[in-house]
């Protein structure tokens, strides 16, 4: 009775890993120019709101820094 669990079990797996492998096949993957592109798009976005973000603390900072003085 152990025996046929285990080997269901082990078909099943098999069975999920083929699926896996067939999906990744479907898979239309990008070209090296294009994840290139992408890339320096999002690091470009990160960079330019992690500067914001900054400015924005700073700004805030001030702001509250003054309201403390008073």
């Amino acid at each position: 009775m152990a025996a046929e669990k285990k080997e269901k079990q082990t078909s099943r797996l098999g069975e999920f890993f083929t699926g896996v492998r067939a999906e990744f096949q479907r898979i239309s993957w990008p070209d090296r120019v294009s994840v290139g592109r992408q890339t320096t798009a999002v690091v470009c976005v990160s960079v330019i709101t992690g500067a914001l973000i900054a400015l924005l603390d700073y700004a805030f900072e001030l702001g509250m820094n003054f309201l403390f003085t008073l």
